[in-house]
This record gives C-alpha cells, structure tokens and sequence, in this order.
C-alpha cells in the first residue's frame, strides 16, 4: 500500500496500542504534579536537597519521559482527528459539523477537569488545537510537515526569546531601564521554579486541605490558567499534532511499515536527541537548579530533541508490538488506548483522591523515585480492566459520554450478547 493514500476509517490495533502505552506514559509524566508541589515538576531541589535516588529519577524522567510523552499524545490526537473525520464523511455526517462537535464538548469535559479534579488538564488545550486542525486535513504528509515548522518556530521562539532576555539580566547584560522590567518576570519564576521556592510550603497545604478549598483556588486564583496554557502550548501542540497527522497519512501509524523501517527510524532519533537533552540535564544541574536555567532547558531548548525523541518513542513502540509482543499484550494496549479517554481521566481521579486532603493526604511525602510504585499500580490497573470492559460494551463511560454528547443522541453502549 502506497504511502499518503487514504486510512480507510476502522479499529486500527497499532494506532490503538500505541495510544494505551502513551495514556500510561503521560502518567509518568505527571506524577510528581499529582503528588508534590508544582515547583518539583521541574525542579529535583525544590523543597530540599534531593537523595541520589530521587535526582537519578529527575534525570532519567528529563531526558526520556517528560514532554515526550505528552507529545505522543499529541501526535495521536492529531492522527484520531483524521480518522475521525473520514469516518464522519463515510457514514453520510456533515466531517465538519462531527468534528466541531466534538471539539466543542472535549473543551467543556476539559475545563470541568481542570476546575473540578486536578490542574493539569490537556484537553481543553486540545480542544482549541482541534479548532485549527480541520483546515489542514487534506493537505498532503509533505505539506503538513512543512506547515508544522512555523508552529514550532513560533513554540521555541518565545520561549526563547525570554530565556535569553532572563539570562541577560541575571548577567546585568541588559540596559538599566530593561532590567528593571524583567525583575518581576524572574521573582514569578523563582517563585515557580527556584530551589528556594516560597510557594512549596503553600500548595502542600492547599492541597492537604478540603475539596472546597482546592476547587476555591482554581477557580478564583487559577481561573485564567486554561487560556494561558493555551497561549502558551498551542504552538508546539499545534506542531506535533500535524507531524501526527503526517504520520498518519505516511503509514508508519498504521504499522504497515518494515519492521526495519521502524528500527532504523528508532536507532536514528534516539541517538540524534539523547546526547543533547543529557546536556541540558546537566546544564540544570550545573546551575544549582536556577529557575533561568531549568525554563530555558524545559521550555525551549529541548523542544526539537523532545519532538525526535517522541517519534522515536512511537518507532521503537511499533517495532516492538510488531516484532515482539503477543497477540494478548497488543490486545491489552490496544484496549487501554480504545479506553484512552476514560483511563485518562480516571487515572486523575484516583490519583488526586490518593494525594489530597480529601483522600489519602500522602501530597507531599512520597519521594520522587518511589512516586513510579502508584505509576505501575494504575498501569495494571488499566490493561487489567480495559479489555474486559471492551469486550461488553462497545466504548469506555467516557467515551461513551463524549460521543454521545457529541451526536446529540444516547449511543448504544452495551455490546449484544454472542448467538449460541
């Protein structure tokens, strides 16, 4: 089957498994926001010293999980959004109208995410990349790919752009005048990154304190946070969703590349990307974890390695489910991506249950390393439940909610009984 020619619309078991071990994976991403003050999403000395265990966690989690995960997310909404749509046009619905539709209620489930369970929603970002996304489903993968750098341009240069200006005037390189405009932006970031930071001790009580309090601080405090997000991640997420998309339309999503193909693609990205986010790491750690430092490595610099090291992930990921894994382990991912939503969703729940006051009030008092044990609980929890709920209804609850919405009409959900 020649590349670029259309992905008939149906259950796709590579794109489908691939989307359970990135679900999985974003867990491990965001663990440590779940579980400790945001300041130590990014920074291992926030809060103290860190052991040599937990530094050795940070590390391994910069150079090979954090964003990169999220960015596999990314890319695969990019490819759903596709196959969504040509299955909208193939069952005789308006692809537009389908597709809008569902933008419109990810948003409103992503909003009552953020205010309602926890603050690191993606989906309302997702939604409002979704709104883009419709105009560039025709184009070609080439056309896609070109049209995806402009977006990172953009995703890397602002970002950029202020990590440099911040660095000038921790240098005193900058005239006097300017220097004193950029000295709140740098107390707002030690107060969010530093290794001295005084928000620590604060959100370690917010969070210990009552769902009212919590759901109070999001919704005063925090209630512009989704729209900064927006301003500030559309551009890269807008980025890796059309290389998705260019993926997608390429085949390698699909899993109808060689298996040598899939290979040389994961041997070549992973030895482009890794020595350079190695160095950032060390950049941070030669710093003394600055909050200067730890913005630009996280937000700028790592971008094209993260972006390389994404799609290597997804190579090494299809090489493995084609070359390796049993028919019972692809089946068990691919239904952990079928429920991605659902799992998604649930995994903040019962994470946010288990780290806040209104649950177990262990927020604060795990150490970073020790953090996988609850990652590797909710990872057997979703490939134990997922195919089992699959094989008796035809989409997660959420799922099942969201399309429902989305068509204005109660979709079947229960899957008829087999004929004996």
């Amino acid at each position: 089957m020649r590349e670029d020619q259309p992905v008939l619309p149906g259950r796709l078991v590579s794109l489908d498994a691939i989307r359970g071990v990135a679900v999985m994976g974003i867990l491990a991403m965001n663990i440590v926001a779940f579980a400790l003050p945001f300041p130590a999403y990014s920074n291992p000395a926030a809060g103290g010293p860190p052991s040599d265990i937990d530094l050795a966690t940070w590390f391994f989690n910069f150079v090979f999980v954090d964003s990169k995960m999220r960015g596999m997310f990314s890319l695969l909404f990019g490819a759903s959004t596709l196959l969504v749509i040509d299955s909208a046009a193939m069952a005789g619905r308006n692809p537009a109208g389908a597709h809008y539709s569902r933008m419109f209620w990810l948003a409103l489930f992503g909003l009552a995410h953020f205010y309602l369970v926890w603050f690191g929603d993606i989906l309302f970002l997702y939604a409002i990349c979704g709104l883009l996304l419709f105009l560039f489903r025709n184009l070609s993968a080439k056309a896609l790919l070109l049209w995806s750098l402009p977006f990172f341009l953009v995703g890397i240069g602002l970002p950029a752009s202020l990590w440099a200006m911040l660095s000038m005037a921790q240098a005193g390189g900058l005239p006097a005048e300017a220097a004193a405009e950029m000295q709140e932006a740098l107390r707002q970031m030690n107060a969010d990154m530093g290794p001295s930071t005084p928000t620590y001790g604060k959100e370690t009580a917010l969070y210990l304190g009552s769902y009212a309090s919590i759901v109070g601080h999001r919704t005063s405090a925090m209630a512009g946070d989704p729209l900064y997000f927006v301003g500030m991640f559309l551009w890269e997420a807008m980025g890796l969703m059309l290389i998705g998309m260019a993926l997608f339309k390429s085949r390698m999503l699909t899993g109808d590349w060689p298996i040598a193909r899939y290979r040389k693609w994961a041997i070549a990205c992973f030895l482009i990307a890794i020595p350079p986010l190695v160095m950032l790491a060390l950049y941070q750690m030669r710093s003394g974890y600055d909050a200067v430092a730890i913005f630009g490595a996280s937000l700028a610099l790592s971008i094209p390695f993260d972006t390389l090291l994404t799609v290597g992930w997804i190579a090494l990921i299809m090489l493995l489910i084609k070359s390796v894994a049993s028919d019972a382990v692809r089946e068990q991912l691919a239904a952990a991506g079928r429920m991605a939503f659902t799992n998604y969703l649930v995994t903040s729940i019962v994470m946010t249950t288990i780290f806040y006051g209104y649950g177990l009030g262990l927020f604060g008092s795990v150490g970073r390393a020790a953090l996988y044990l609850f990652c590797f609980g909710m990872w057997t929890a979703m490939l134990l439940w997922s195919k089992p709920w699959l094989d008796r209804f035809h989409y997660g609850p959420f799922e099942w909610l969201w399309r429902s919405l989305s068509r204005g009409a109660v979709q079947p959900m229960r899957k008829s009984p087999p004929v004996q």
